[in-house]
């Protein structure tokens, strides 16, 4: 099984700058790899994180989920990787995918800050939850602080 996990940094603060992005997310892919899973992809914006791997089967979603925020948030704090104390937002997306799906993923992942150049985050999580025909109730979506209806 391949999953997709999105997350934001509280309160979508903009504290993933480009300068430590790549250093963060190879520490989330070695998380992942930690947790035997198959790491294919980490990437994301200054504000949340997509990740792509394919499930270790003995690691539920939600036991990963909080590995990578913990271990990260830790990292990224005692490496004073930016200002003030780094923590991740409540909750998170996780997405499934046949392997047939995993090229189109792949580079949807990859192009992250050109797609958040023409669509919000807000616009882009809502539409994955539409496109796999999952319910949602709007008041559990994260905080999205800086394009509020």
């Amino acid at each position: 099984m391949y999953v997709q996990l999105v997350f934001a940094v509280k309160n979508r603060e903009t504290l993933l700058t480009k300068s430590i992005r790549d250093q963060v997310f190879q520490y989330i892919g070695g998380i992942n790899t930690n947790l035997k899973h198959k790491s294919i992809i980490v990437n994301g914006t200054s504000n949340h994180v997509h990740i792509l791997f394919g499930l270790n089967p003995t690691v539920s979603v939600s036991d990963t989920v909080y590995h990578i925020k913990r271990s990260s948030s830790l990292f990224i704090n005692n490496e004073k990787l930016c200002f003030g104390h780094f923590s991740w937002q409540e909750g998170y997306g996780g997405f499934t995918y046949s392997r047939s799906q995993l090229d189109n993923i792949y580079k949807y992942i990859e192009n992250q800050e050109m797609h958040h150049a023409n669509e919000s985050f807000r616009k882009e999580y809502i539409s994955m939850l539409e496109k796999s025909e999952t319910e949602y109730d709007p008041r559990f979506l994260f905080d999205f602080f800086d394009d509020i209806p």
